[in-house]
């Protein structure tokens, strides 16, 4: 219509015709989630620069245009996609991966990060300096970016750091009256008077140390070990919804426009050991973390639990991930993911080539490759069902090696061994591949299955079936369970994969009433997209920055209808 060919010129004449897609089976890869969703768009853009980026908010402003922005597509609920057919006006996709840039400020203890800059990107260039981001391999092995984790809140597995968070962002909104407006809270003076002339000196200019000021503002969440450690506490440790993570950026799920951020950055360990425990009782583990969290004085770096079908998945249907990472490194990966997944979208499209053919033939092709896990790791699973992977640094290993040895060992029905570096690089990547276990397996066996029902829920510190015990209704016509997290964290991603021709909405329902039972939040560290209904909390943050619903409606079960103006 007239409408939608005004905005597409008007957005062409930003970013050239070369930077805009408009036509179905262009955009369609841009359209669609990264596991599930798919939903309109008049048209992708993908602005680069910040002022570009600026001019393209303001011209679907002006034209009554929906806003999605877009980086990696990554996140696992389909929060950075359109969702559906039925929204009210256009709807622009605004991708901001071109959009790159890292400056290190104060010698490297916080980091300036750009819109599209990746957390892989953003390791690259602390471990020259002998520093790391906020979040290591998980979200960052896949390409997503450091402003999509603070909008989203993304937990990672490190247990002393919590969820992305900084109270210094610039982004822009569009205010209660209409209008497009940018909001400065980065932090960084001298940088111009107009959006044009802060975002360009921004991207083009160095920062001195002088303009750098609101050094008492937090860049990540420094109290969260603190409350890690109150187990009796009525609240989750981390999630999405959780009102003191909420400001600016910071929790905002697109519905403001990210420009950039300010980050902190933490050292690197002197010292690292790796411990891989197994037990078929989980009263041991519920000790153990007990132990950790009441009497330590340093925590564990990381804490990942897994339950013996996660390990068993993972080892079958994880085995390219896992053989991707160790042979190429994380930094292949985001373009290998993105391949393979436009590769699928275009195959899925031919009618007598079966569906998902590029993870069938990965799973295949893997299968007559050698075992990749090493023997004591292998041998761990013959004896037990439940396992946890420790990692300790510096301080940490003098208390966490001989409470193991002497205390843990004697009094558990369980065992461990500490790693080799080669125990302890697969101990790491088979945990990673358990992420994507549970897709793999259902696209395999997508004749036989429902497709993945995934939880991603923070429990209470003290709840005693953090497991994911499976009874009664819920185990019904189940086919498998994948039980995998942060351990120490008390948060966890259950998978449940039901044979065919079950009602997995009846057994969602089922399973979300005995979480918020259990005084449960979900979700915990993937947002709530558009597969979970916000809370009331979350549902006003939203409101107070978006007051139009101009970026991204409908997120959390929300309207997709305009708001009026004020």
């Amino acid at each position: 219509n007239t409408g939608s060919s005004e905005l597409i010129d008007q957005l062409t004449t930003i970013v050239g015709a070369d930077r805009i897609e408009t036509k179905s089976g262009k955009t369609r890869y841009y359209r669609s989630g990264f596991r599930s969703g798919l939903g309109s768009a008049t048209a992708v853009v993908f602005p680069g620069t910040l002022v570009e980026q600026w001019r393209c908010l303001q011209i679907c402003v002006d034209l009554n245009a929906a806003i999605i922005m877009q980086a990696a597509k990554t996140g696992l609920t389909e929060g950075s996609t359109p969702s559906g057919f039925d929204y009210d006006r256009p709807v622009v996709i605004i991708n901001i991966t071109r959009i790159k840039k890292i400056e290190l400020l104060d010698d490297g203890r916080q980091a300036l990060v750009l819109a599209g800059s990746t957390l892989n990107e953003l390791e690259q260039v602390l471990g020259s300096i002998g520093r790391t981001p906020h979040s290591v391999i998980g979200s960052s092995g896949i390409g997503a970016s450091v402003v999509g984790g603070i909008a989203n809140n993304s937990g990672g597995a490190l247990c002393k750091r919590g969820a992305a968070f900084t109270e210094l962002g610039l982004y822009a909104r569009v205010n209660a009256g209409g209008e497009l407006e940018l909001v400065d809270e980065l932090g960084i003076e001298g940088l111009g008077d107009t959006p044009v002339e802060i975002l360009r000196r921004l991207e083009t200019g160095s920062i001195d140390p002088a303009m750098v000021t609101r050094l008492d503002a937090r860049a990540s969440d420094r109290s969260y070990e603190e409350r890690l450690r109150e187990l009796d506490a009525d609240v989750p440790s981390r999630f999405n919804a959780d009102p003191t993570r909420l400001s600016g950026v910071s929790g905002s799920a697109g519905k403001v426009a990210a420009f950039a951020v300010r980050v902190d950055t933490f050292p690197e360990p002197e010292r690292k050991k790796v411990f891989f425990l197994g037990t078929n009782n989980t009263n041991d583990l519920t000790e153990l973390r007990r132990t950790i969290l009441t009497e330590f004085e340093e925590l564990p770096d990381i804490a990942e639990y897994l339950n013996g079908a996660t390990f068993d998945c993972a080892e079958g249907y994880g085995k390219d991930v896992f053989l991707a990472i160790k042979h190429l490194g994380t930094k292949r990966l985001p373009q290998g993911y993105a391949f393979k997944a436009r590769a699928e979208e275009l195959l899925n499209r031919v009618p007598v080539l079966p569906k998902y053919l590029p993870d069938r033939f990965l799973y295949a092709v893997t299968r007559f490759a050698p075992q990749h896990l090493p023997e004591r790791m292998v041998e761990f699973r013959k004896r037990f069902e439940h396992f946890l992977i420790l990692v300790a640094t510096d301080e940490c290993i003098g208390e966490l090696d001989p409470y193991l040895s002497e205390t843990w060992t004697e009094a558990a029905d369980g065992d461990f061994f500490e790693c080799d570096s080669e125990e302890a690089e697969a101990a790491l990547l088979h945990r990673f591949a358990a992420a994507g276990a549970a897709p793999r397996y259902q696209t395999v066996h997508h004749k036989e299955t429902e497709e993945v029902l995934a939880l991603d829920v923070a429990l209470l510190g003290n709840d005693p079936d953090w497991p994911g015990i499976v009874s009664g209704e819920i185990a019904e016509d189940l086919d498998t369970a994948l039980m995998y997290g942060h351990f120490l964290c008390h948060v966890f991603h259950r998978d449940y994969i039901y044979k065919a021709g079950t009602d997995t909405a009846a057994k969602k329902a089922v399973l979300l009433r005995d979480l918020e039972e259990a005084g449960a939040k979900y979700p915990a560290e993937h947002n709530v997209g558009h597969m979970y209904k916000a809370e009331a909390t979350l549902r006003e943050f939203y409101e107070e920055l978006d007051p139009t619903n101009t970026f991204n409606p409908g997120i959390g079960k929300t309207t997709k209808s305009r708001r009026p103006l004020c």
